[in-house]
């Protein structure tokens, strides 16, 4: 558990500051366990499940996001940010209408805020009510005449209008108030490309890739140009430096392909179509040229199947079948060629026809590249600080070494559960779990003094070094040195409990069993506990004898929240999964801020099909100080 000084337990708004810093260092899961700890104390209030909502929207848990969000706002209806937050979590999950309905209402109470309105903006613009998207950029525009930014979003959202003039003027307002920004170059060469002006999109995206673009899709453009003017020499070149820049993606392939297609490089052309449509299998028109060249390369039947594709997918595009009845034909079939030749042929006959031909034809050219996304892109990433209303930081991202600081749903994670829960002198650092690694039982063991160290609860054991290894040796030389004179139920114990840190489970279990029938009822929960532990970690472990030992365990004593827990975790191992939910879910009543259980308890629904129940408890145990819950909640989502 994540612990204050105790005068400090009482100063909420101190451990509210200290959270709102962990927030702007960007360590959202440590400050999660500040704001826990306010709303444990004060639960009325409205600012922790606001900034809490905040850090768990950065780790992208937007299902617990939104229950603080509306937490947050049943508390204090009357905050911007807060319905800011809700606006971006509904966008998230694709609720465009909510999203709008709270950035207007974030509008209500801070008209002033071009991060709420450039975001109602594009929301708008998802919806396609673009005449209301652009009543809120001409709004900015009013109060900001000479901001590119908001020129080239208005530009954008005229673009998805299909009003490609009104865009470059709009781009060519931003070029005029931010000259060295690539991404505006970039998206003026973009649109005069689209106009067929290639020679002015030619100097702007010669322009943006001079300023410093790291845009493959400006290199992609500018080859676009080079082979309309024949220069494939130039268009090769830039293809090139595209398919560096970004490896992953098919357009560089695909119009590198066409470049050596047309020089009659038709081995390393079939290469980058493969790559392309390897990348991109979904962009069926790919397949148009790729078949091509396999017809050039005497591949008849892989030319036919491509067109076949073609033909599924675009039934009235008439190349297909007119390629594929050439294929046909090279393979000996005349029948099928003639009738590939003869669907083409009905087709083309057929006026009623005409309009859907039109209609249904794939682009089978060189491929177009979007324009160079900005920097900072607010459609794309959430701003704490215009929820707080502050100014942003610097851009630059700040590294950390702590593997619980930063985004850390994007740290790849094992899908393991947690594991058991054992007794040991030794445990690693678990501050910020909110598991209350307590027993009354240990408690009073610890008390009596019967141990050389004091027991204590953990899932983390650190490694030994050199001279803790010998220490322990040599404790257990001495504790049976007095075992030989009057071995008693706690000597036992306390050798097993050596025994089991030097890894000797066999010696460890071979102890306890013989403390077992000589120890008192207290002391006898606390050695099956620990016997089921060890035998679980034996290589030839029966898990029939360590859910035995659990089940004495609670029998002895009910409360002992842990061995619900650790039977649960070798119920799983089972693949028992019914009963390990109900395990996980007794624990839980015992403990409602038991971390592990609410993992491993997410985990389990997971597997066993019950993914919504699963992403809440991952986002309960994210929530309690487990931070790799937040890469299974990116990933499962």
């Amino acid at each position: 558990m994540l612990l204050v000084p105790a005068k400090a337990q009482l100063n909420t708004d101190r451990i509210t500051a200290i959270g709102r810093n962990a927030l702007y260092f960007e360590d959202y899961v440590l400050s999660i366990q500040y704001f826990n700890q306010v709303i444990h104390l004060k639960p009325y209030l409205s600012e922790p499940y606001f900034y809490r909502a905040i850090a768990k929207i950065q780790l992208e848990d937007y299902q617990g996001a939104l229950r603080d969000c509306n937490a947050a706002i049943e508390r204090n209806p009357f905050s911007p940010g807060c319905y800011y937050a809700r606006g971006y979590v509904y966008r998230q999950i694709g609720e465009w209408q909510k999203a709008e309905d709270d950035y207007t209402q974030a509008l209500h109470f801070s008209p002033e805020n071009r991060t709420y309105m450039l975001l109602r903006a594009d929301t708008r613009a998802q919806m396609k009510h673009y005449d209301q998207a652009l009543d809120d950029i001409d709004q900015l525009l009013r109060r900001e005449p000479q901001s590119a930014s908001v020129w080239s979003e208005r530009g954008r959202v005229s673009i998805l209008r299909e009003d490609t003039l009104s865009a470059l003027e709009a781009f060519e307002k931003a070029a005029q108030y931010d000259k060295t920004n690539p991404a505006v170059w970039s998206a003026l060469g973009v649109t005069n490309l689209m106009l067929n002006r290639e020679d002015e999109a030619y100097v702007q995206l010669t322009q943006a890739i001079n300023l410093g673009s790291k845009w493959a899709g400006d290199y992609i453009n500018r080859g676009i140009i080079h082979y309309r003017r024949h220069n494939y020499r130039g268009a090769i070149s830039d293809y090139e430096q595209a398919v560096k820049i970004a490896p992953r993606d098919a357009e560089c392939y695909y119009n590198r392909g066409m470049m050596r297609q047309e020089v009659g490089d038709y081995n390393r052309a079939l290469e980058d179509f493969n790559k392309a449509i390897d990348l991109a299998p979904e962009r069926i028109e790919m397949r148009y040229q790729r078949g091509m060249v396999q017809m050039q390369l005497k591949q008849w039947k892989a030319a036919e199947e491509d067109m076949k594709a073609l033909i599924a997918r675009y039934p009235y595009f008439l190349p297909a079948y007119y390629v594929a009845a050439q294929a046909k034909l090279q393979q000996g079939n005349q029948a099928a060629a003639y009738r590939y030749r003869q669907q083409a042929h009905d087709l083309e006959q057929r006026k009623e026809n005409l309009q859907a031909q039109q209609a249904n034809q794939p682009n089978t050219d060189l491929l177009v590249a979007d324009a160079q996304p900005q920097k900072r892109d607010y459609r794309k990433e959430f701003s704490p600080n215009a929820a707080q209303n502050q100014s942003e930081p610097s851009e630059e991202e700040q590294k950390y070494a702590s593997k619980s600081r930063g985004t850390v749903q994007n740290k790849r994670q094992e899908v393991v559960n947690e594991p058991d829960i054992l007794l040991s002198y030794y445990s690693a650092d678990m501050s910020l779990r909110r598991t209350n690694y307590y027993h009354p039982l240990v408690e009073d063991l610890n008390r009596k003094e019967i141990l050389p160290s004091t027991l204590r609860f953990t899932s983390q054991e650190i490694a030994l070094t050199a001279e803790m290894v010998d220490f322990h040796f040599s404790e257990i030389k001495r504790l049976t040195q007095l075992m030989d004179n009057a071995p008693t139920a706690e000597l036992y114990f306390a050798r097993a409990m050596e025994f089991a840190i030097i890894k000797d489970y066999a010696s460890a279990v071979d102890d306890c069993s013989k403390a077992i029938p000589i120890a008192d009822k207290d002391l006898e929960t606390i050695i099956c506990f620990c016997r089921a532990t060890w035998r679980s970690r034996m290589t030839d472990a029966d898990y029939s004898l360590v859910i035995l030992d659990y089940d004495q365990v609670l029998r002895l004593q009910p409360s002992f929240v842990f061995a619900l827990y650790n039977k649960a975790n070798t119920l799983c191992i089972q693949r028992a999964w019914a009963e390990a939910l109900d395990c996980y879910t007794r624990a839980i009543a015992l403990d409602n801020d038991f971390a592990e259980a609410y993992f491993n308890r997410g985990l389990t629904y997971i597997y066993n099909g019950e993914r919504d129940k699963g992403l809440t408890d991952l986002s309960k145990a994210g929530e309690l100080g487990i931070y790799q819950a937040y890469n299974m909640i990116s990933r499962f989502k």
